[in-house]
């Protein structure tokens, strides 16, 4: 199975860290939105898509490279992220926006994750921010858990 993780990750590297588990498992490549060669995206069986969230939602370059996408038929993708506050709520709210992009251009989500990151945003760094240390071992093990399973599954 031929797989592309798409990964926008900048402030404390914190989605990057579960791209990187997911690629030992899935062995695959690694690139950010910039990197995408749309007409190559369709030599890939699974694409994932991800990045820290903010706001709510997944950072801008995710979403506009989603936007860019061409029509498919039916790819199979997962999502994932990482975010100062997680829950399974959190996750389809947080993942809404690029999951509606995604499947309205012929994107099949086979599966979603999302782990807490550390944060330091807004007023945050005043207080030493949230979630120091994270992702942690528990968070890559479960990362490392996901992509078993969608190797397994695929």
């Amino acid at each position: 199975m031929k797989s592309l993780l798409v990964l926008f990750s900048y402030h404390h590297k914190n989605t990057e860290k579960i791209a990187e588990t997911f690629a030992k498992v899935l062995d695959a490549r690694i690139e950010t939105p910039k990197q995408v060669d749309l007409v190559k995206l369709r030599q890939y069986d699974l694409v994932g898509f991800g990045a820290g969230i903010d706001s709510g939602k997944h950072y801008k370059p995710v979403l506009d490279l989603a936007d860019k996408l061409p029509i498919v038929d039916n790819k199979n993708a997962f999502i994932f992220s990482t975010a100062g506050l997680t829950g399974e709520k959190k996750l389809a709210k947080d993942h809404s926006t690029l999951r509606e992009k995604l499947e309205s251009k012929g994107y099949r989500i086979v599966d979603e994750f999302q782990c807490k990151g550390f944060n330091t945003n807004s007023f945050l760094k005043f207080f030493g921010g949230m979630n120091k240390g994270r992702p942690n071992s528990e968070d890559l093990k479960r990362a490392e858990e996901f992509a078993q399973n969608l190797k397994q599954n695929m």
